[in-house]
């Protein structure tokens, strides 16, 4: 991923915190077919030996499944929140439109994992982390525990688990490093305004990034 310094983020915990919320990722590999890619659901667990492991799962009959079972590189893009910029919200207005976004680029060998309870464990643990908190919140009835195993498993000799032990960690966080301080304040004020909410997402991650380079 091409990054310039001003936008380079290498903070292990920094990345980790924008994996876990933009966690619908896309799964790219290559395989004799060509470029093969797959919009997940991923699970990360920090190690101490590396950037950390990356698991997901899905249906042995997608055609990327022959890809991950090769087990050359994968590499996963996590996406965060983006909006366009014009200069009509700078100062210094002599200067381009830009983009201002992030992106997470984790690469690695992916092992595929076929055994029925292995994936069993995956799925309670990707159901643990997206619908848990929402029976809790809203009250929901849905148990995946609840299941007769006989009609959960299936399904499973349908799935494949995927993990991916990260390799290469790099974070692009795009959100005008380069301008000054008070164009970046005039993109701020703008997103707020027109209130999309993936611009105020940007505009929130601007107002960090300006705090932290203030206590650095």
């Amino acid at each position: 991923m091409y990054t310039p310094k001003p936008y380079l983020e290498a903070d292990l915990a920094t990345l980790h915190a924008g994996m876990r919320a933009w966690s619908f990722a896309t799964l790219i590999t290559v395989g004799p077919a060509g470029v093969n890619a797959t919009h997940l659901p991923f699970l990360l667990d920090a190690q101490h030996d590396g950037p950390g492991l990356l698991t997901t799962h899905l249906s042995n009959k997608n055609p990327q499944f022959d890809d991950l079972r090769a087990g050359g590189e994968a590499l996963v893009i996590f996406q965060g929140p983006h909006a366009f910029v014009t200069p009509s919200w700078y100062v210094k207005q002599s200067t381009f439109p830009t983009w201002n976004y992030i992106a997470i680029h984790a690469r690695g060998a992916p092992r595929v994992i076929e055994e029925r309870m292995a994936v069993h464990a995956v799925l309670r643990r990707t159901v643990a982390q997206y619908d848990a908190p929402l029976r809790d919140e809203f009250g929901g009835s849905w148990d995946y525990d609840a299941m007769p195993f006989d009609f959960v498993a299936p399904r499973l000799d349908m799935i494949a688990a995927v993990e991916i032990p990260v390799r290469l960690l790099e974070g692009k966080y795009k959100l005008n490093q380069d301008r000054s301080e008070e164009d970046r304040r005039g993109v701020i004020d703008a997103l707020e305004r027109l209130g999309d909410p993936q611009g105020v997402a940007v505009a929130e991650m601007m107002r960090r990034q300006m705090a932290a380079a203030a206590r650095a």
